[in-house]
């Protein structure tokens, strides 16, 4: 594997990491956790302003055609920041759209590119189920088709014009399209770990249309490898705050960091990033070549569950009381790590399916 990302992708990397830097300040994340919709909008409509929102998308729709790699350079900046904006449910969402929608779906799309929409995913029900096979039913309704059931904790949906939800029908599980004001279609607010404000969606014969078959693989390959990119991020943007607190604490004379126990926490943290960079971008290339990556993504998405959360956890730890202080950063990377480690399901439901799998 060639781990070098290349001109482009370097060029992703670094305006994402200016604006991340320059924009998700404490006191902007702090106004964006107790706002209505738990986002930083300025933030949101800079990050469109760049292009920044279009470099996964393919060009015909307006993108810059970096793909998965592009999105998963521009997560983990996000994660390094802990930055307020639902860039994966919005892009993995426009991704899906682009690759599986028909023409008059994909009119949506230029409008999130610019920031004026944006899309999201409901992908998860409440009880243990897989996200593959939804409880959610469509009953087809003439040219179109309609939704009945609930979908659990859907990402940052106020302010969204549609939403992606998976459901099951006749021939079998796929995916629909809806907008979110649809008749039929009511959202419960909720709040979760990290702070985003999600929302539960309840659909009694919403009115929806379908997406080419596929379409339910692809989006759930593309939210795993999204997740996994983002607690890179979480995981690289934690162990460099806990490095930075060690070598400035002193106790006993030294800095905390020059302590045989500290410093082998900080290397298990090392290896456990590691790992998860070898497992996320395994997965990338073989998306981006057209291959198979149903099992290289099951595997980065179970490092990151399991490796991602060891990693914020052992920094959490590792700063002792003021850890646990929420005026100090450092614990919006343990809850980002905590939400991220569960979402479609923790380590141990997505071993399960990688055993199935092999």
């Amino acid at each position: 594997m060639d781990f070098t990302l290349g001109e482009e992708l370097e060029a992703v990397r670094d305006l994402a990491r200016q604006i991340f830097t320059d924009r998700a300040t404490q006191a902007r994340i702090k106004a964006a956790e107790e706002s209505e919709r738990g986002l930083d909008e300025g933030l949101w409509t800079e990050l469109a302003e760049t292009g920044l929102l279009g470099v996964a998308l393919p060009e015909a729709a307006g993108g810059a055609g970096l793909g998965v790699a592009g999105l998963a350079v521009l997560l983990e900046e996000q994660g390094r920041a802990v930055a307020p904006v639902p860039i994966w449910p919005v892009v993995a969402a426009a991704l899906t759209l682009a690759s599986h929608g028909s023409a008059s779906q994909q009119e949506v799309l230029p409008s999130v590119l610019d920031g004026a929409a944006r899309l999201t995913v409901a992908l998860e029900e409440f009880g243990p189920s897989d996200p593959a096979s939804p409880r959610c039913a469509a009953v087809r309704d003439g040219d179109g088709w309609l939704l009945t059931g609930t979908k659990a904790v859907v990402p940052t949906p106020f302010g969204t014009s549609h939403v992606l939800v998976s459901a099951s029908s006749q021939d079998g599980p796929g995916l629909f399209l809806v907008e979110t004001s649809a008749a039929g279609a009511s959202w419960e607010r909720a709040e979760t770990t990290s702070r985003d404000v999600a929302g539960h969606l309840t659909l009694d014969g919403a009115p929806a249309q379908a997406l080419a078959s596929g379409a339910l693989d692809a989006v759930l390959d593309s939210v795993r490898v999204s997740l996994a990119a983002v607690q890179v991020g979480v995981a690289e943007g934690a162990l460099r705050m806990a490095g930075d607190y060690l070598a400035g604490r002193e106790q006993f004379g030294r800095p905390l960091a020059t302590f045989q126990a500290a410093q082998h926490q900080l290397a298990d943290c090392y290896i456990e990033i590691d790992a998860l960079r070898v497992c996320l971008w395994h997965a990338i290339s073989l998306i981006a070549a057209g291959e198979d990556a149903g099992t290289a993504v099951l595997v980065a998405k179970w490092w990151s569950d399991e490796g991602g959360l060891n990693v914020v956890h052992r920094v959490q730890h590792l700063h002792g009381g003021i850890g646990v202080d929420v005026d100090y950063p450092v614990h919006r990377h343990f809850l980002w790590g905590k939400q991220l480690s569960g979402t479609l399901g923790g380590a141990s439901f997505d071993l399960d399916l990688l055993g199935a799998a092999l």
